[in-house]
């Protein structure tokens, strides 16, 4: 019986997003169970110090170039987003509301395309709501949904234990305790999945 794969996410994280799609196929390939949790990755920054890679310029850049590499590898189309970085609160909490909802995958998917396929501002409000809208979900009631209050404090909860968990970024997975920072660390979270 394969092990179970947390992936703790942010959908404003590029690297996320790859990770995303490879690790369904994972999921697929496997039989291993994939469990998504929504994490603020601005939180992770703030109680850990860190800050998004691109902040050096030229890390920025070998990482675009990088993730190009491995999108075309999989076969993911993955776009640039100019409005990068941009803030995922209330993504994430709409994430957070719905953990355990048959509508998780389909409005991950829709959020993930949002900001890295169609490179929209995900923190206007109205761009939200058409690109839930487009995608045939009910934007009211998930807007309704973020801003509940045990909802918010489920993010923050994920997000502080994740901190005790030692993640410092996004995307990190967890298979049996271990855990496995980074897009390009899915080939060892996938041997970790199926070993004895």
């Amino acid at each position: 019986m394969p092990h179970p794969i947390e992936f703790l996410f942010d959908v404003g994280s590029p690297t996320a997003y790859l990770a995303w799609h490879r690790l369904k196929k994972v999921a697929a390939r496997t039989g291993a169970s994939l469990v998504p949790v929504p994490i603020l990755l601005g939180g992770v920054f703030k109680a850990t110090g860190g800050s998004p890679p691109g902040v050096v310029v030229a890390k920025g850049r070998w990482m675009n170039e990088d993730m190009q590499r491995w999108a075309a590898r999989d076969g993911i189309a993955l776009g640039n987003n100019p409005y990068f970085p941009v803030n995922t609160i209330t993504l994430m909490r709409i994430l957070a509301g719905l953990q355990g909802d048959e509508r998780f995958e389909a409005v991950t998917d829709t959020l993930f395309a949002g900001m890295w396929l169609h490179g929209r501002n995900m923190a206007d409000a109205e761009i939200l709501v058409a690109t839930l809208t487009e995608a045939g979900h009910d934007a009211a009631a998930l807007l309704a949904l973020a801003q509940e209050p045990e909802v918010k404090q489920r993010l923050i909860a994920n997000t502080e234990a994740a901190v005790a968990r030692g993640v410092f970024g996004a995307p990190t997975c967890f298979v049996a305790g271990q855990m496995h920072f980074g897009q390009d660390r899915i080939n060892w979270v996938e041997a970790a999945a199926v070993a004895a």
